[in-house]
């Protein structure tokens, strides 16, 4: 029977030649059964799952032209076709096993006949509020190969390919089952009669009893009341949880190094408001398992070429916040603002700057402006963080902050607005006529700073106010980002 007609010159990696040729073997086998149409189907979904692996794989090499790129996609062409997959997979059925929790991520020189290697099912382990390989599905977390490192590719390849679903099962579930249009379709694709028997052989343990070794960490854990007993002490022989590490890196890679988290460390360099989460990780360390052959370890360990990452098991360290409260006052600028540390350097620069009576020309102008632009950062970092410590309505809820004046109230504790009972407050919000007294008081504050030897007055305080409520990029995109959060929320509250 010639093949589906979407795999006519696919099927069995070349053109109609070499299916002519698999169909006259097919014609010496003993059965001499015909292929039925689920048969097909089942072989379908198998070069779909192929077709989908080698696509990943051409993925990778996008963009790229040069000689090595060239030779990958050659090897990758060569590699993804069902029938090499077959019949390499099922060569490595004695030297592979497959696990999720590996004994040579111990140590590499483990023989995988003579260590235990686990398989588990995720889905059967206990819950608890710790991170661990109970967090993985069973469809999602997938397991390794591990053991001969020249084999562990072509062993996981062909897990793979049994992993994939037909009519919602797993092709090995199917193949478990005897079911014969399974056994069919994996023996003629693969051209040997006993490829079924053989795949279903490459997920069976190949250590079939427990079994540490010499070479193995081993921890003697007493588990009875008489330490000198050896009676009362249990073997432990810790194991590596390849699936569980390869997960928790593909998630840290993502946290670091994806889109969303570049945009968001890039608006943290810039102070700028951003609407994402930014990852980070804190003591982060990698173990690189396996030297220039990670491959030895596991083939998940060398897709990631060794690296593991560690994260920091130290204990906290206390600091005090960094983020001062206005306590008792009547106003941020008061002490607050002044003694941030970045804001007492700014502020002592432009006073040297203006001391030093420059010309009126671009060059000035500028330096002023970089000056304030730096001290308005400062402004809107400080608004942000007190946002993100204080809990919405803290201007209102708690009396240390009874004295803070109106319009800071509603500069500092805008959420306050979604408040129950808060009304007026929303509404003399979206007014927007305290972002000027909230100018206005940045300016006298300012003005105050550069008093002395520097004839400062309301023409300048009118400067400073207008570079404060004119930041586009600070201050007012802060302003925009909560006036469109709130207008939702008063067009909701609406009736």
């Amino acid at each position: 029977m010639p093949p589906p007609a979407c795999l006519n010159r696919r099927l069995a990696g070349g053109g109609t030649n070499n299916w002519v040729s698999i169909e006259r073997r097919a014609s010496t086998l003993e059965s001499h059964r015909e292929t039925t149409e689920r048969c097909q189907r089942i072989r379908l979904a198998m070069h779909e799952h192929v077709a989908h692996r080698l696509a990943h794989a051409l993925r990778k090499l996008q963009g790229k032209d040069d000689a090595a790129a060239k030779q990958r996609r050659i090897e990758a062409q060569e590699k993804y076709q069902l029938v090499h997959i077959l019949e390499r997979g099922v060569r490595t059925v004695e030297q592979i096993a497959v696990a999720s929790h590996i004994a040579k991520g111990v140590h590499p020189d483990l023989p995988v006949k003579k260590t235990t290697n686990l398989a588990v099912d995720f889905s059967s382990l206990p819950m608890v509020d710790v991170v661990g390989s109970h967090v993985l599905s069973k469809r999602d977390g997938l397991h390794d190969t591990t053991g001969n490192g020249s084999y562990n590719s072509a062993a996981y390849e062909l897990y793979l390919l049994l992993e994939c679903r037909v009519e919602g099962q797993k092709l090995i579930d199917l193949l478990r089952l005897e079911d014969p249009d399974a056994t069919e379709a994996v023996n003629s694709s693969a051209q040997l009669d006993n490829a079924a028997a053989l795949c279903i052989q490459l997920l069976e343990p190949k250590c079939t009893a427990v079994s540490a070794n010499t070479l193995s960490k081993q921890i003697y854990w007493l588990t009875g009341p008489d330490a000198s007993d050896d009676a009362h002490y249990t073997l432990l022989a810790p194991l590596y949880a390849t699936s569980l590490a390869h997960a928790v890196h593909a998630q840290v890679q993502e946290d670091r190094f994806g889109e969303a988290n570049k945009a968001a460390r890039q608006a943290r360099r810039e102070r700028k408001m951003h609407d994402g989460v930014f990852h980070d990780y804190p003591g982060l360390a990698v173990q690189n398992m396996g030297g220039t052959k990670p491959q030895n370890i596991s083939q998940l360990n060398s897709e990631r070429r060794g690296m593991n990452y560690l994260l920091s098991a130290l204990p906290p360290q206390w600091q005090a916040s960094a983020v001062r409260l206005p306590v008792h006052a009547t106003s941020v600028f008061d002490r607050l603002f002044i003694a941030r540390p970045e804001v007492r350097r700014t502020v002592r620069a432009l006073r040297v700057f203006l001391e030093s009576e420059p010309d009126p020309n671009l060059a000035t102008r500028e330096r002023r402006e970089e000056l304030l632009d730096a001290l308005v950062d400062e402004l809107v970092s400080l608004a942000a963080e007190l946002q993100q410590i204080l809990p919405p309505g803290w201007s209102r809820d708690d009396e240390r902050f009874a004295d803070l004046h109106r319009s800071e109230q509603l500069w500092l504790d805008p959420l306050r607005a979604e408040q129950p009972d808060e009304a007026d407050f929303a509404r003399e919000w979206l007014q927007m006529d305290w972002p000027a007294v909230v100018g206005q008081r940045f300016a006298n504050w300012l003005n105050a700073q550069l008093r002395g030897k520097l004839p400062v007055g309301d023409a300048e305080a009118r400067a400073w106010q207008k570079e404060l409520l004119t930041d586009e990029d600070g201050f007012q995109q802060q302003l925009h980002t909560l006036r469109q959060r709130l207008d939702r929320t008063a067009t909701e509250a609406t009736p």
